[in-house]
C-alpha cells in the first residue's frame, strides 16, 4: 500500500488532497494542529469505501522537534512516502502600516519555515521515485496589496522548493511546487473577513476556484510530476504575466491600485 503525508490535512486543500488518496487506497498521514469531528468522518469514509488507512500524527509546523516526531510516527506505521505535501499555512491579509512585526514574523515561521521543517523531517526517508511537494501560492509568483508577511512567505517557498529541486531531482526525488491562486476553503473564508479591502477586490483578478476543482486539478500535476503546479485557467495566465512581462503585470496593478484607493481611502476599513 503506497504512503502519501500531506501536512495540513485537517481542513482545506490538504484534506481534499488527503481524500483524494484514500479513495485510490493509498494509506494517508494527516499532520496538523487538529482535526474536526465533520473531517475525521470525511477522511474515515473514504478510507472504508477503499479499504485504505489514515492516521492523525499532531504536530505544530513551527516546532521542528515536534514535526521530526510527527514525520518520524508516521513512517513508522505506514513506511516511507512515495509522496510528501507540505500544505499548512495561515494568511494576514494587512498592509506594513496595519499589522505589528510578530504577525509578520508569525507568518514567515508557519509557511516559509514550516516548509523547511518538513522538508528536512521528511526527505531523509524518502527513497529515490519518491516526490516532495511544497504548497506556495500564485501570491508567490504576483504577491497583492496588504501581502508583505504572505507573499513575502510564498516567495521563499517557491525559492526553497527550487533549491531543494536541484538538491534532489539528481537523487531521484522529485520536487513539485504548487501555487493556487484563491480557493474556496475555511482559510479564504477567514480572510474576507477581515482583509484589506483593496486586496480583496485585487485577488478578483485570478478569480477563485472551487475547492474540489482546485484539488482535482493539483492532484493530477502531480500524478504527471509537474514541477510548477497552477490550477486555474485564469490562475496560469496571471502567473505567466507576472512572470514573463512583469512591466505590464505591474501597471496593471498601480492602476488598479489608485482607481480602488479613491474608493476604500488609505485607512478606511470595511
Amino acid at each position: 500500500m503506497k504512503h502519501v503525508m500531506i501536512t495540513g490535512a485537517g481542513s482545506g486543500l490538504g484534506l481534499g488532497m488527503a481524500t483524494r488518496y484514500l479513495n485510490r487506497g493509498y494509506a494517508v498521514s494527516v499532520l496538523d494542529l487538529a482535526v474536526s469531528q465533520d473531517n475525521k468522518k470525511v477522511l474515515t469514509q473514504a478510507a472504508e469505501k477503499s479499504g485504505s488507512h489514515w492516521s492523525f500524527f499532531r504536530m505544530d509546523i513551527t516546532d521542528d522537534a515536534a514535526v521530526a516526531a510527527a514525520v518520524a510516527d508516521a513512517v513508522a506505521m505506514f513506511g516511507a512516502p512515495g509522496l510528501a505535501v507540505n500544505s499548512a499555512g495561515v494568511v494576514l491579509n494587512k498592509t506594513v502600516a496595519d499589522q505589528k512585526p510578530a504577525e509578520f514574523r508569525r507568518v514567515i515561521d508557519i509557511n516559509l519555515n514550516g516548509s523547511l521543517h518538513f522538508a528536512t523531517a521528511v526527505l531523509p526517508f524518502m527513497e529515490s521515485g519518491s516526490r516532495l511537494a511544497l504548497v506556495a501560492s500564485l501570491a508567490g509568483h504576483t504577491s497583492n496589496y496588504a501581502y508583505s508577511a504572505y507573499g513575502a512567505s510564498k516567495f521563499g517557498v517557491i525559492g526553497l522548493a527550487t533549491t531543494l529541486r536541484y538538491e534532489y531531482d539528481a537523487l531521484g526525488i522529485h520536487l513539485s511546487c504548487i501555487c493556487p491562486p484563491e480557493v474556496e476553503t475555511p482559510l479564504v473564508d477567514g480572510e474576507r473577513l477581515s482583509g484589506n479591502p483593496i486586496s480583496l477586490e485585487l485577488k478578483k483578478t485570478a478569480g477563485c476556484m472551487k475547492a474540489d476543482v482546485a484539488c482535482d486539478q493539483i492532484v493530477d500535476g502531480l500524478d504527471a510530476g509537474k514541477w510548477m503546479i497552477i490550477p486555474g485557467a485564469a490562475g496560469k495566465l496571471t502567473g505567466f504575466v507576472a512572470r514573463h512581462m512583469p512591466g505590464v503585470f505591474n501597471g496593471y496593478m498601480q492602476r488598479v491600485i489608485r482607481k480602488l484607493m479613491k474608493q476604500y481611502p488609505v485607512g478606511k476599513t470595511v
